[in-house]
């Protein structure tokens, strides 16, 4: 290539990088909507059937509730209840349903980070619970405290995650202190939305008395608005155990939130379908 040639072609190759023009597209990860309408996998007719079945479920096969505290709930608040089964009528559906807020505002550790939950928004969190870690240079194996920091780093690195998650189990310390472990890492190494496990109310008060003291609000301030987050599964035959019953009673009284999901596996405890 002759020496004329080759400037030319660098000459070009200098327009055209100059000549670019920066994109003016500004990406807010913190705030995503789905501008889609809800895909209508059902008709409305199936929509209802699905409905009035779950509900018949509740009214006259009824639920067992394991912790006699939650149980007594229910019964104060209509439920009718034999031994340890918990009936739960359509108008004691309808009632609560009545009161569940149409936003959520999660208080993160910056206000920048504070979250919405609505119908509509979109708030993505990395999976979460798993019993090992992995990676290509190590390889898999049990999680460690070591693990645990390393995700939660990396979960506030990505402006993608708005939340934290509660990623693996960090096996390595003990399961009477692991909640002041995971509390502390979460708190000093993110400013996002946290986790705290519904593991017994003595460690939920801890980790409730932690968030407080860190974020510097009172128990008004606390109970207000939810700060941190807890899931609750559900158990498969219609069951609610000891310590999901009493994380829900646990949050409820504080004001914080539950994320409520049922534990159940397609084909095993529950249909292989959709609606399943």
């Amino acid at each position: 290539m002759s020496t004329e040639a080759s400037k030319t072609r660098s000459g070009r190759r200098h327009r055209s990088a100059s000549s670019v023009v920066p994109s003016k597209r500004s990406v807010n990860y913190h705030d995503l909507r789905n501008p889609f309408p809800p895909m209508e996998i059902f008709s409305a007719d199936q929509v209802t059937a699905i409905h009035e079945t779950s509900l018949r479920t509740l009214e006259e096969l009824g639920m067992k509730v394991l912790l006699p505290e939650a149980i007594e709930l229910y019964r104060k608040g209509g439920a009718r209840v034999v031994d340890d089964m918990v009936y739960i009528g359509r108008d004691m559906v309808k009632a609560a349903l009545k009161t569940a807020p149409k936003s959520i505002q999660g208080r993160a550790g910056a206000r920048a980070k504070d979250l919405t939950f609505e119908l509509g928004r979109m708030i993505f969190q990395p999976g979460a619970g798993a019993p090992h870690a992995t990676d290509l240079v190590r390889g898999r194996r049990p999680a460690s405290a070591a693990d645990y920091i390393e995700y939660t780093k990396l979960n506030q690195h990505f402006d993608v995650l708005q939340m934290l998650s509660p990623s693996v189990e960090p096996q390595d310390v003990a399961t009477n202190v692991r909640h002041y472990f995971t509390t502390e890492a979460q708190l000093t190494l993110s400013d996002k939305f946290p986790f705290v496990f519904s593991r017994g109310t003595p460690q939920v008060i801890d980790c409730f008395e932690m968030l407080r003291d860190f974020r510097g609000v009172s128990d008004a301030e606390f109970s207000a608005n939810p700060y941190c987050y807890t899931v609750i599964n559900t158990n498969s035959p219609r069951t609610l155990d000891i310590p999901m019953a009493q994380g829900l009673i646990d949050f409820a009284k504080q004001g914080q939130m539950s994320i409520i999901t049922p534990f159940t596996l397609m084909g095993a405890m529950a249909p292989i379908t959709v609606a399943g």
